[in-house]
């Protein structure tokens, strides 16, 4: 007999987004392999202490990194793009019931920075992933 699938939402689910994202994963292995911590310290100075929490600056890179490995050049693509993915998700930390941040945070954080510091900062992120890559490298032996 042929079957037929139909989507009957449910009420409630109980899932975690960790389970739902394979262990080889290529943003988990990225998120063990880098420590973005450091773009803390690299941005602390352009931020006040009143007024709304921001983005954090590991969030907004890991987003424009995601942008950058997928080609995504629109913002709002990008924020589209990282709603729709599981994965990347994980990977900047915001589960599946968590709204990401609006297209232009994004734009307006990049324009905090100024475009010689983002690209600075930036730069050194994908430094950082090219050297893991390259140190994980197995060469030939012979």
């Amino acid at each position: 007999m042929q079957g037929k699938k139909e989507l009957t939402p449910k009420m409630l689910y109980q899932v975690h987004l960790q389970d739902l994202i394979p262990e080889h994963n290529f943003y988990r292995l990225l998120d063990k392999a880098i420590d973005f911590r450091f773009l803390y310290k690299a941005t602390q100075d352009y931020y006040g202490d009143e007024g709304q929490e921001s983005i954090a600056p590991v969030v907004f890179f890991k987003i424009c990194l995601v942008g950058y490995l997928n080609n995504i050049h629109s913002d709002r693509k990008l924020i589209e793009y990282c709603s729709n993915c599981l994965d990347v998700r994980l990977f900047i930390r915001y589960d599946i019931d968590e709204a990401l941040p609006w297209h232009s945070t994004i734009s307006r954080t990049r324009q905090l920075y100024g475009e010689e510091v983002f690209l600075e900062l930036f730069k050194k992120v994908l430094s950082l992933c090219c050297r893991k890559r390259n140190g994980s490298r197995q060469t030939p032996s012979g």
